[in-house]
């Protein structure tokens, strides 16, 4: 008997094991939706979310990176051609980067739109990311957030590095293979140039879009180097630091799949100047 019972306990562990991700998942869904149409309501705007996290899969815990691709542009045109031509346009943007293709497709939409597109940054938005948020009408970070250099990477090397050997060897000595590389580079980079200097000439003069296009696609800096909010005030871009309260709120309702025990952990409260009376100030 005892067995019996033990073993059906088992069995219902087992399916409720298997349903709660799905259950907690469409509560996340719903808290999700709510607060994007509260957002909506006070702005009067569409907001789109563009945020790549590491996400679970059922209960066995797998995991898998996100990157934008063809399925978030897709998605994302379609949401655009759903808004009213003057309607304003809010995104809210984190993202690693991914396909050059799918976020030149987000931006050129972006640009075209003739209401006032908003990209929010609440903490990153790289590569992709980047040329997504120059496409928008303002752009608004975090005092901390970062964007990221534009340069094209082929075959897992950045473009410009690779441009860079044809200047420091004899052609007859380079092989044919990073010859090949060398050519796509160029016309990479190129092409990634002229798009930029397309993105913000509406913005700044073409000369200085032409200046700021070589910036960001030159190869200046590492592909990962973070640009600040500051160095983008500096190149006189529409950059501003009022990110509003329930944009971070959002956020917490993507936080980071949780399968092993948390390498970050505080008191999730704000606290007041002064409440913690033991703390140390900074000498």
């Amino acid at each position: 008997m005892w067995s019996s019972f033990i073993f059906e306990i088992f069995w219902m562990i087992l399916i409720l094991s298997f349903f709660i991700p799905f259950i907690r998942a469409n509560m996340q869904r719903s808290m999700r939706e709510a607060l994007i149409r509260q957002i909506e309501t006070k702005r009067k705007s569409r907001v789109i979310t563009l945020i790549h996290r590491q996400e679970s899969m059922s209960f066995f815990g797998l995991t898998f990176g996100r990157y934008i691709n063809i399925e978030d542009s897709e998605e994302i045109l379609r949401a655009i051609k759903l808004t009213p031509n003057e309607m304003p346009i809010d995104i809210v943007l984190h993202t690693p980067g991914g396909l050059v293709l799918a976020a030149e497709q987000i931006a050129r939409a972006l640009v075209k739109h003739r209401g006032k597109v908003t990209v929010f940054v609440p903490h990153y938005a790289m590569s992709g990311g980047t040329l997504i948020a120059l496409a928008a009408d303002e752009i608004v970070m975090d005092p901390n957030a970062v964007l990221g250099p534009l340069d094209p990477q082929i075959g897992g090397y950045p473009a410009p590095s690779i441009l860079s050997v044809l200047e420091k060897k004899d052609i007859n000595e380079i092989d044919d293979e990073t010859l090949i590389l060398a050519d796509v580079a160029k016309k990479a980079t190129q092409q990634m140039k002229d798009f930029v200097t397309c993105l913000l000439k509406e913005k700044v003069n073409e000369e200085k879009a032409k200046e700021l296009a070589e910036t960001f696609c030159g190869g200046q800096w590492t592909h990962d180097y973070p640009i600040t909010m500051d160095l983008l005030k500096q190149m006189n871009l529409p950059v501003s630091d009022q990110m509003p309260q329930e944009i971070y709120g959002l956020m917490e309702l993507y936080k980071q799949t949780e399968q092993r025990r948390p390498s970050v952990q505080y008191i999730p409260a704000p606290y007041k100047s002064g409440e913690q009376n033991n703390a140390s100030s900074k000498g």
